[in-house]
């Protein structure tokens, strides 16, 4: 499958981490790095630029809008895009794993599954993977297809990603994406994936009500685009 193979990594205040993403990235393996600031007050930008890759600036908050923002800035010859986030939680090696099935014509959509893979000891709160839990649950009773996580860890042919109308701002951007990609026909597919602990503070998962916030997103992500024209 011709084309280039993009990265694409949302990052808000994480100049203690991105360099070490960017160090790890398996060498020309990437034909263009984006990294996305989502409003950081520190050395991100910075970092990322000196690390090699292009930064673009969104700073309206969001997980979904930076990655909106990272899919603007997309080049019209990328044909596979990768998703990874920038605290130093995934293995960035991963990523051969999660296209190759794409290059191989065997998928649209692989997404990394922590649960299936190599999570370190205390990387994955508990709640964490109560929510993935229950999330994965729900889609499979709503949408008939049994995910095994929403890791955001992910890789997709452009062209698929183009046709899904992605539109949610917010950490419903990971669920949205999968649930559309099942509603569409999209070949979906999960590949084991290693996950660490992360570089500095969680945003999110680290701490309990944002946590609870967010998870309340995800499953009223899962039941509206249900009822919705995904």
């Amino acid at each position: 499958m011709p084309g280039e193979t993009v990265l694409i990594i949302p990052a808000l205040n994480e100049e203690h981490s991105i360099a070490k993403v960017l160090e790890e990235l398996p060498r020309g393996f990437f034909s263009a790095v984006i990294v996305v600031d989502n409003g950081s007050t520190d050395g991100t930008a910075d970092v990322a630029r000196r690390g090699g890759a292009t930064v673009v600036p969104e700073p309206r908050r969001g997980y979904g809008r930076a990655c909106l923002a990272g899919m603007a800035a997309l080049p019209s010859s990328a044909e596979v895009v990768v998703f990874m986030d920038a605290d130093a939680s995934d293995v960035p090696s991963d990523a051969l794993a999660l296209v190759a099935p794409i290059r191989e014509g065997r998928a649209d959509l692989v997404i990394g599954s922590r649960a299936a893979g190599r999570a370190e000891a205390r990387a994955l709160a508990p709640h964490q993977r109560l929510g993935n839990a229950l999330a994965t649950w729900l889609i499979a009773r709503l949408y008939g297809f049994r995910y095994t996580d929403l890791g955001p860890f992910r890789a997709i042919r452009a062209g698929a990603l183009r046709q899904l109308g992605m539109r949610d701002a917010g950490f419903g951007w990971t669920v949205e994406m999968q649930v559309r990609a099942v509603a569409r026909g999209l070949r979906v597919m999960e590949a084991p994936v290693g996950y660490r602990r992360r570089i500095g503070q969680s945003k999110i998962s680290g701490r309990l009500w944002p946590s609870l916030a967010a998870g309340w997103k995800i499953i009223g992500t899962i039941i509206k685009l249900r009822f919705a024209r995904v």
